[in-house]
């Protein structure tokens, strides 16, 4: 008798849960609409326009691959995610994932929603089947856990925003929840996570990804949770400080300490793995508020939460393939045209971007082999003057190699590092070997090494600044250590002929 009526018991919440998630046109219903957002059609279009005309974020020309947006109600961090997804007006994106938390339910692992739609006061969104079938049915932790999403505003919240600024279709006159989005959402919930749970998560997200260049990853997640405001910050800023790095283990295991924290963080780490693995290397910090700047009640007592909207893009994703084709043409253009007539090749171009100053190298490889390499670390002149100007000195005025010679023209490959600005930095610890290249400078000596160096060599960090020094900038290999010593880090886009060959 008690085992049949433990088993009515668990029936009832079986079919209490599924009632609390999708009706029977497996249609995931709304559970916050009125509560974190209004519930009003036109009242919460109207609200995320307001909030999206106030929003006045940084530019960001790369392709943004993810936003780290806050999930409370619209009234205390809608304005902040409206940082995050203005920028999102006029790109396309054919799937969202989107990494919510659990807060309602307790569980182990990632749970993905498998099929079916999430519908909104705009409108139904549908879920990317094909997409969950290659997360799904792989891994025990990687699951279907219905329960995690029967109370959880962390993946709903996020939705309209994105029915707002992403392309919209109607398919009828009334525009209501028959409207076709243009593209097709990945909700999930993560549970409790190892660091190895979500490297594993992120290896399956990047295996369904393939190829693709359409897909957004949104992490959900609020910030700070406690009594004092100014605990909020200055916890915040060591938050911030590891995001803005991209310091993904780092950030785990200081959410695990408390010295972070992010209600939302294991979504967080996730998206932060993935963009790395994909070469999204860029995060810019959008907007930071808390609720008691929202509210204007700082004092000690008053319940606070912090808020953050992030972009993650790629630091080095200034040029199109075309633009990249153009530069390559005008440096093997300019190689030519001094091997026949010794003169400059004559060259006009009216690309904006082309035609901006910047710093840029000219590398020129036989065989494999370095056979030339030149270039000015400020942009003094166009891009594509510099690139026609660097492609010639590399060929015939590298001191360490002689003039090319007309028989060498053919079995030459040439590789271009479009550079960002110098930025100065207090310490060799915020250099990032891989991605920053580095300028030394002490008294009138000074030498560069290209982000590329130090994946080629295998060089450590140490061994990277002590033959910077030495070999280059002609100081004592220790010389990096010196308070006198001043160091830059600066990004490059590096493309070559062979990789455009390869996209084609």
């Amino acid at each position: 008798m008690k085992r049949i009526i433990i088993l009515i018991i668990a029936a009832f919440f079986l079919l209490f849960n599924r009632a609390c998630i999708a009706d029977p046109d497996d249609i995931k219903l709304p559970v916050f609409a009125g509560a974190f957002y209004p519930s009003a059609r036109e009242e919460l279009s109207s609200l995320i326009d307001g909030m999206l005309d106030k929003a006045d974020p940084t530019e960001i020309k790369g392709d943004i691959f993810a936003l780290i947006s806050p999930h409370a109600g619209y009234g205390y961090s809608g304005q902040t995610a409206a940082f995050g997804y203005k920028l999102l007006i006029g790109r396309q994106y054919k799937t969202v994932v989107i990494l919510g938390t659990s807060h309602q339910y307790g569980f182990s692992g990632v749970s993905v929603y498998p099929k079916g739609k999430f519908r909104t006061p705009l409108g139904d969104l549908e879920i990317d089947e094909e997409f969950t079938r290659k997360l799904l049915n792989r891994d025990k932790e990687i699951i279907f856990e219905a329960a995690a999403f029967a109370k959880e505003h962390s993946v709903e919240v996020q939705l309209p925003f994105l029915q707002k600024v992403l392309p919209v279709f109607p398919v009828s006159a009334a525009a209501g929840p028959a409207t076709d989005y243009g593209f097709r959402i990945v909700p999930v919930v993560m549970g409790d996570c190892s660091l190895a749970t979500c490297q594993k998560f992120t290896r399956f997200l990047k295996e369904a990804i393939g190829g693709r260049k359409d897909i957004l990853i949104i992490a959900s997640t609020d910030m700070y949770h406690g009594y004092d405001y100014q605990e909020a910050e200055a916890i915040d800023a060591t938050t911030t400080d590891y995001l803005k790095k991209m310091d993904t283990e780092g950030l785990y295991y200081a959410l695990r300490e408390g010295r972070a924290q992010l209600c939302g963080g294991f979504g967080v780490v996730t998206a932060l793995y993935l963009a790395g693995e994909l070469k999204h290397d860029k995060l810019s910090v959008l907007n930071y508020t808390h609720s008691a700047k929202v509210t204007g009640q700082k004092s000690k007592g008053v319940w606070t939460v912090g808020y953050i909207s992030c972009a993650i893009d790629k630091e080095s994703n200034m040029l199109n393939k075309a633009q990249k084709k153009r530069l390559l043409e005008i440096a093997r253009k300019s190689i030519e045209a001094y091997l026949k007539t010794g003169k400059d090749f004559p060259v006009e171009e009216t690309d904006p971007l082309l035609s901006e100053e910047m710093g840029a190298f000219v590398t020129l490889r036989k065989s494999g082999e370095l056979r030339g390499c030149i270039g000015n670390i400020v942009g003094r002149e166009p891009l594509y003057l510099t690139i026609r100007d660097m492609a010639r000195e590399a060929a015939f005025g590298d001191p360490r190699f002689p003039p090319l010679g007309k028989g060498e023209l053919s079995s030459i490959e040439i590789e271009i590092s479009v550079l960002t600005p110098l930025e100065k930095v207090g310490s060799a610890e915020e250099i990032e070997l891989g991605k920053h290249g580095v300028l030394v400078k002490k008294g009138f000596n000074s030498g560069v090494y290209l982000p590329q160096v130090a994946t080629e060599t295998g060089w450590t960090k140490e061994e990277f600044l002590s033959s910077l020094c030495a070999h280059k900038a002609g100081l004592s290999p220790g010389a990096w250590k010196d308070k006198a010593t001043e160091l830059y880090t600066f990004s490059a886009e590096v493309f070559s002929e062979s990789e455009l060959l390869r996209d084609e």
